[in-house]
């Protein structure tokens, strides 16, 4: 059984490895079992062809960091995701992502196949990170995670196609710019509840307290 998950990692890397050396046009799948020290017969046996293939690849990479970090607060826990997420980009994810956005507009399986490991919301951080900020009352029991997923994915390919650095400003200003309004925006504001401008995750919160705690200094 290891021996199955070794050949299938490694099966998986060899796809990687060849996206970025030669692009989706040139990988063959002799080439990827070349690679791989595996037989066509035993590719073929889990995938039916190079879409499914680099779809599988490209799910395993994701998955790697899809169980974030516990830090304990919503804000840590993002920050955490997206800098795990974006220490695994350098010049060759760069290029292989480059290269597939073009294949994909001329190979419609491909299409198919990078539409729906976007959609795949079991290889994202952020399904278990709302899970945990609900549970600590930080965001409404119920938030959806994906439009931050996608609004996350969005900005950082944005960046990385622009030559952009996915550096720590960057990622600071994704999270309390865009994902953290995004994500409480339907906290309860009535008189009896916390509203976003109360609530701890936000800026607007953090904002408010020290606020409040340099007014009372003046008041002092």
């Amino acid at each position: 059984m290891v021996r199955g998950v070794e050949r299938e990692q490694a099966i998986l890397a060899a796809t990687l490895a060849l996206l970025g050396e030669v692009g989706y046009a040139a990988m063959t799948i002799d080439a990827v079992a070349a690679r791989a020290h595996a037989s066509k017969t035993t590719i073929y046996r889990r995938w039916s062809g190079k879409p499914e293939l680099v779809k599988a690849a490209l799910d395993n990479l994701d998955a790697e960091v899809a169980d974030p970090p516990d830090t304990g607060t919503l804000r840590g826990d993002l920050l955490a995701a997206l800098h795990a997420s974006c220490a695994r980009i350098d010049e060759q994810y760069a290029v292989l992502m480059t290269g597939l956005l073009h294949a994909m507009r001329l190979e419609p399986g491909l299409a198919e196949a990078l539409r729906s490991h976007v959609d795949n919301e079991e290889t994202s951080p952020f399904r278990l990170i709302v899970a945990r900020a609900a549970d600590r009352g930080e965001v409404p029991a119920g938030t959806d995670a994906r439009q931050a997923h996608h609004v996350a994915e969005g900005q950082i390919l944005r960046h990385l196609l622009l030559g952009r650095p996915l550096d720590g400003d960057f990622l600071t200003a994704l999270v309390d710019e865009l994902l953290l309004p995004l994500l409480t925006r339907h906290f309860p504001t009535d008189p009896g509840s916390r509203s976003d401008a109360q609530h701890p995750s936000t800026p607007a919160g953090r904002r408010g307290r020290g606020a409040a705690r340099a007014s009372h200094v003046r008041r002092s």
